[in-house]
């Protein structure tokens, strides 16, 4: 088959996604979603890309898998510890100014961000007065995020990581052993709200003081990073504080003016006065 025939079917593909299940990928960097759905392909043993569409067109038991290969659930808790330990140092003197705080963890995926979140702002004494929203378009995601269930055999990097991050207790104090995994203690549920959010078709829902969303714009072109950025732009108060990813940067965004470099290295901006 020729490239530009796969390149048809796959266009035609994320158009049935988004007609049939309101999913849209459409804007979604083309080089990602063509290795990912060839990923797809192979492994759920389809000969085309049309014929995994026409199942997905004809069984909605198909979605949840294809949306597997779609959404990236690749993270761990307390992924690239000095942007935590920025978080922890730089930013949370300034959310302590706040009598009620309201964070968004966007693309939460299995949730290791949104703990590692909770965790810190328990040990920074914010947690009691903080509500967490964490989205993703994923609902396996979710559920998995909501279960806070994790290996066993990742918990070593979590500890670490946790460590670097500038951790104030163990993270033994956190989990159990439970379900064959590492299961998280409920209580850091307890003030967390779980949604399914789309940054390329749904509206910013409410006022934020911080929002993290790292590691997802680079998945996007050049339009949805503005969309998302706008989004974020317009959930934060004066003065409220965006995470981005380490590979991510609001420097060719239109909304770039809206903000300032707080840590320049950790890509943690905050909005402007005006």
């Amino acid at each position: 088959m020729s490239e530009r025939v796969e390149d048809i079917e796959i266009r035609l593909l994320l158009e049935a996604l988004y007609q049939k299940y309101h999913y849209d990928f459409r804007a979604y960097a083309f080089a990602s979603i063509k290795r990912r759905l060839r990923q797809a392909r192979e492994r759920l043993g389809f000969a085309t890309i049309s014929a995994m569409q026409a199942e997905l067109l004809h069984d909605p038991a198909m979605l949840p898998q294809l949306l597997g290969y779609l959404t990236v659930q690749v993270s761990e808790m307390f992924r690239d510890p000095s942007y935590f330990r920025a978080i922890r140092d730089k930013v949370a003197p300034h959310l302590r100014t706040y009598p009620s705080l309201k964070v968004w963890i966007a693309g939460c995926s299995s949730g290791e961000e949104l703990y590692s979140l909770v965790i810190l702002f328990r040990e920074e004494g914010l947690e009691s007065r903080t509500l967490f929203y964490a989205t993703d378009i994923n609902q396996d995601a979710l559920a998995k995020a909501a279960a806070g269930i994790y290996g066993l055999d990742r918990i070593q990097l979590f500890t670490e990581n946790h460590r670097k991050a500038g951790g104030k207790s163990s993270l033994s104090d956190y989990y159990r052993a439970a379900y064959g995994g590492a299961a998280l203690d409920k209580s850091l549920r307890q003030r967390v709200v779980f949604s399914d959010h789309s940054l390329v078709t749904d509206a910013a829902f409410a006022e934020m003081q911080l929002i993290s969303c790292r590691n997802v714009l680079i998945y996007f072109d050049r339009d949805l990073q503005d969309r998302a950025l706008g989004l974020f732009k317009d959930s934060l108060p004066r003065k409220g504080f965006l995470g981005l990813g380490s590979k991510e940067s609001l420097r060719f965004s239109r909304h770039a003016d809206s903000f300032t470099e707080f840590v320049r290295d950790e890509k943690i901006y905050q909005k402007r006065d005006t």
